[in-house]
């Protein structure tokens, strides 16, 4: 070794020592999500020879459920760039007593999610002027379901939906989606007419 060079090792290890120092504050980066671009709202309506009609979103498509105990008029409104999917049932109602079994039935599919939920919601839908009526149920927390509903005229129809998407269910990274689709059963719901 050179009898001059102990200078610069010196000097370079004073630079090491106090630039390694552990005095610097480190702040982790928050957990972050992918950027969502949501596309402009515009519906189409839906018509069929289902006993209903609604207004729907055109970045959705309907598809008939293949489920091998499907009813006529079950279906699906699927949002394929959300993984999402709108489940959606129709049943007519022949009696007192078929009625009460249906409602009786979405409560307690809404309530089967209370093991993954934080809470549920339950809000009263009335739109008397058009004979539709039902409960509108907000699941909360990381439940498989975020969203389900029924509309019915209490004596021929009755429209079961339920909202489920194809991931796992984390409330935190699904909430803006889960907004922009509420949006859109809102829409849907305003808009449902029965055809008899």
């Amino acid at each position: 070794m050179h009898k001059n060079a102990w200078p610069f090792y010196f000097a370079f290890g004073l630079i090491f020592l106090f630039s390694c120092n552990n005095s610097h504050d480190f702040t982790p980066k928050p957990r972050g999500f992918f950027r969502i671009v949501f596309p402009q709202k515009k519906y189409r309506e839906y018509q069929s020879g289902c006993p209903f009609t609604f207004s729907y979103p055109v970045y959705a498509h309907i598809e008939p459920d293949k489920n091998r105990n499907t009813q006529p008029c079950w279906f699906n409104i699927e949002y394929p760039d959300f993984k999402g999917t709108l489940h959606l049932s129709y049943m007519p109602v022949t009696s007192k007593k078929v009625f009460n079994e249906l409602i009786e039935d979405a409560h307690t599919f809404a309530f089967k999610h209370t093991i993954k939920a934080t809470a549920i919601d339950e809000g009263t839908i009335a739109y008397p002027d058009r004979k539709m009526y039902g409960i509108y149920y907000r699941i909360d927390g990381n439940a498989a379901s975020s969203a389900q509903f029924y509309l019915t005229d209490s004596t021929k129809n009755y429209l079961r939906g339920a909202l489920y998407f194809n991931e796992v269910p984390r409330q935190d990274s699904i909430k803006p989606v889960l907004d922009f689709v509420k949006q859109d059963i809102d829409v849907m719901i305003k808009t449902l007419r029965w055809k008899n």
